[in-house]
C-alpha cells in the first residue's frame, strides 16, 4: 500500500471517529496543596470538543488523497 493511501485512510478513519465520538476527555492531577513530606493532589478533568466540520474536512482529505494515489499508479 502506498504511503500517500495510509494518511488518506488513517484521515477517514479519524474524521470518522471525530464524528460519531464528538468528544474526548483526559485528567490530570493538580497539587492542591504541599506542607513538608505531605503532598495533597487532586484529580481534574479536562473535555476537549472536536467540531463536526474538522471531522467532515478530514474525511474529505482523506478521500481526496486516496483518489490521487490511485490515479498515480
Amino acid at each position: 500500500m502506498k504511503p500517500l493511501t495510509i494518511v488518506g485512510v488513517l484521515l477517514i478513519v479519524l474524521g470518522i471517529a471525530g464524528l460519531v465520538v464528538g468528544r474526548f476527555s483526559y485528567t490530570t492531577e493538580e497539587k492542591v496543596m504541599e506542607v513538608g513530606p505531605i503532598v495533597a493532589t487532586a484529580e481534574k478533568e479536562h473535555s476537549i470538543r472536536v467540531p463536526d466540520i474538522a471531522g467532515i474536512i478530514a474525511v474529505l482529505a482523506g478521500g481526496a488523497l486516496v483518489f490521487a494515489s490511485r490515479r498515480r499508479a
